[in-house]
Order: C-alpha cells, then structure tokens, then sequence
C-alpha cells in the first residue's frame, strides 16, 4: 500500500508492505526533509561517498520499492525504519532527533490503523487540513477517492495486472469525460510531480467521481474482464459524465475543467479558494 506522509510540512513517499507488516519510506525524501538540500539524489550520492560504511550499508539493506513518482508507480530506494535510524546517524541535522520521533509516531499510527481503519480516513483529513483544505473540498476529496477504490477493486478482480494497465484505463476515463489526457489536465494547472486530484476543484472531484462510478457500475453491468473490455466500460462511463459536463457548462456559462490549482500563487496563476 502507497501512501504520502507528511513531516513538517515535507511529503514522504511510503510504502506498507502487508507480508513483512512494515514501512517502507524514500530515502531521498528523507534525505531532503532532513537536509533541505535542493538536490536530495546529490546528497546522497555524495553522502554513501564520503560514508563508505554507509554506503555498503545501504546497498545491502535498502530495496528498490514501487512507490508513486510524477504520477506514475516507480522503483525507489527505500529503507525501514531501522535502516531509516541508521541514514538518520550519518546526516548532520537539527531536525534528526525530531525526525526519529516522526518515525516512532508513524509506526504506532499504522497499528491504530490496522485495528480500526476509520483511523485512517482520519489521518487523511488531518494532512488535507494542515495543507489548508477547506471541509468541504476534504469532505469530496474522501468521497471520491472510496468511489476510485471501488472501482480499482473491481479491476482487480477482473483480470486488469500491473500498475501500468490501471494507468491506462484511468486515463482512458479521465480523457472521455475531460477531452484532456491526465497529463494534459496536470500541464493545464501548473503540475509537476503532485497528485491531480489533490489540486481538482470542486467540481472536478464530482465529475470525476460520477465517471468513476459510472464505469464500475456498466463494468460490472457488461461483466467485463480484462483490460480491453474494462477500457471499452471506461469510454461508455467516461461519456456519461462528458455529457452531463457539457450539459452544466451549457447552463452556467462556466467551464468544469480549470487551471487552479492549490500550488502557492504566483503570476498568471490562480489558486482555488
């Protein structure tokens, strides 16, 4: 299970592997939460370097783990968090010992989190509010992302292997009901690395929901398996939420998709409120 964490204000990328009931976190971004370092993959290579001892270390210890980058599921370096604890002793920072207490919190929460999942979707809320979310946009985010669960759950099921085969078929929904490619929609707001959806208004995150659930629900209508099948159950879910666009863009005079984002404000760019 991917996840983000947050230390101050840093975004760790995160990985629970079920079989070893343990995390998994991104050595460089613990690396530039630690450091502030502009190039965190700079650091490091220059850290193993001078720290012989922990550069045999890593390279012993630490995996390659899919975790999300730009988008898309990639192989990075990770480290438990007894690796983390060793990393943390060879980097002179002022924020290590708070670091290490990060570290301790996070184990305990993932506990919590296995005995009663709602723990969870109240951790989630917590990260959006500290980020400056409104309850309303938070309240949505949550609703659509169970609806895109639910729908990834179904694919599962059906056949549909690999990070790459769900990207696909993501897109191929996204670009039905947006005339955008997810990759078009992120240029569109300014998007780098960040997760779409975290920066969609309001009614992105609807519309989005409402092709999501359209799909599941024709898919499992149709019973399609496999990707092509899933991929043809997206188009006709995609088009149900593209026509009811173009229906409420007709009657409000406004355009659905936008270029807000919640990046911080610059020239010739607008935040979403």
């Amino acid at each position: 299970m991917s996840n983000i964490k947050l230390f101050e204000q840093k975004k760790i990328r995160s990985y629970w592997n079920e079989k070893e009931e343990q995390w998994y976190f991104s050595v460089v971004d613990i690396v530039e939460a630690l450091t502030d370092s502009v190039n965190a993959t700079d650091y490091l290579k220059k850290l193993r370097k001078r720290d012989s001892e922990l550069g045999s270390y890593i390279g012993t210890n630490c995996p390659q783990v899919e975790m999300v980058t730009n988008g898309k599921k990639r192989k990075t370096l990770a480290g438990t968090v007894k690796d983390i604890f060793r990393i943390i002793q060879s980097i002179p920072s002022p924020k290590a010992e708070p670091f290490k207490q990060w570290l301790a919190k996070v184990g305990y929460e993932r506990i919590q989190e296995i005995q009663n999942p709602e723990v969870s979707l109240d951790r989630a809320r917590e990260n959006w509010q500290k980020l400056g979310r409104s309850e309303k946009w938070i309240q949505q985010r949550m609703t659509g992302q169970e609806t895109s669960n639910k729908l990834t759950d179904y694919w599962q099921e059906s056949g549909v292997q690999g990070s790459d085969e769900f990207a696909f078929l993501t897109n191929i929904i996204h670009q039905e009901w947006t005339g955008l490619t997810v990759k078009n929609h992120k240029d569109l707001k300014g998007l780098k690395s960040q997760n779409l959806r975290d920066h969609m208004s309001e009614a992105e995150l609807i519309f989005t929901a409402l092709a999501e659930l359209s799909t599941r629900q024709i898919a499992e209508t149709e019973k399609a398996k496999g990707v092509q099948e899933n991929a043809i159950a997206g188009k006709k879910g995609g088009k149900i939420a593209k026509d009811a666009r173009l229906a409420l863009e007709q009657k409000t005079g406004k355009k659905v998709i936008t270029k807000e984002n919640f990046l911080p404000p610059s020239k010739g760019k607008k935040k979403i409120e």
